[in-house]
């Protein structure tokens, strides 16, 4: 399926490429095989390629002289584009504790929505989701795949300080907060991983396209993981689902 894109300067050294303002999963394979096209066929000296939900950032390392030249070219790409090969997905399953301690909008989520606490950690726990792009913080996973029942709107002032790993969800989307930072989702969870480590090659584990599953732990279970990843000992499970 061929999308009806629009290429636009961005700033002096980028070019944006836009799809319809939609978030699903067909938009985004065709984002993500386009993103490895241009990688493999763009001839201008490129030093970044990022992508959002439906929108590819192309960053290069000289200013862009004739832009209609290079649109031209990218447009070139897309048509040509190779719809089979990209890479293959995996499913990383995430430990979340959702005890009081941690899950602390639990309470107005299950009051609002007239839905038990449990109730409302198996439907977040059971949904497989897709990582859409990473990114607001390093490490800063958006996933799709939020069950209807659990949309929620953001909260009206955001709080100052939301602790590391913590699980939140934002209207009809549900992450994960990497680091310490502000935020504005209502928090339900934690996980005790590390999802940005600039020690390693590629400090986020998953990417754009990769599939995540959270399966609850108790707060022993936290502790116990917490210090096994502070020593390094800590392996998270993955496995491909396709390719």
């Amino acid at each position: 399926m061929d999308f009806n894109l629009k290429y636009k300067a961005y700033g002096e050294r980028s070019i944006l490429i836009e799809w319809p303002n939609e978030i699903n999963e067909i938009i985004l394979e065709d984002v993500l095989i386009f993103k490895n096209s241009i990688a493999d066929n763009y001839v201008k000296e490129v030093v970044e390629i990022n992508n959002a939900y439906n929108s590819i950032l192309i960053i290069c390392k000289f200013t862009i002289d004739n832009i209609n030249d290079e649109i031209s070219a990218l447009k070139s790409i897309y048509f040509n584009r190779k719809k089979v090969g990209h890479r293959s997905q995996l499913l990383w399953k995430i430990p979340v504790c959702y005890d009081a301690f941690f899950g602390i909008d639990l309470e107005e989520i299950s009051a609002q929505k007239k839905l038990s606490k449990s109730a409302i950690i198996k439907l977040h726990s059971q949904a497989i989701y897709t990582v859409f792009f990473v990114g607001f913080l390093p490490g800063f996973l958006y996933l799709g795949g939020l069950e209807n029942q659990l949309h929620f709107p953001r909260k009206s002032s955001p709080r100052m300080e939301v602790k590391k790993g913590a699980v939140a969800i934002g209207e009809y989307q549900t992450g994960i907060y990497p680091n310490v930072s502000p935020g504005g989702w209502n928090i339900i969870g934690n996980s005790p991983i590390e999802f940005f480590d600039v020690s390693k090659d590629e400090p986020c584990f998953a990417k754009s396209g990769d599939k995540i599953q959270f399966y609850p732990i108790s707060l022993n279970e936290h502790k116990a993981i917490s210090e096994l990843v502070a020593y390094g000992n800590y392996e998270l499970e993955s496995e491909v689902i396709n390719g």
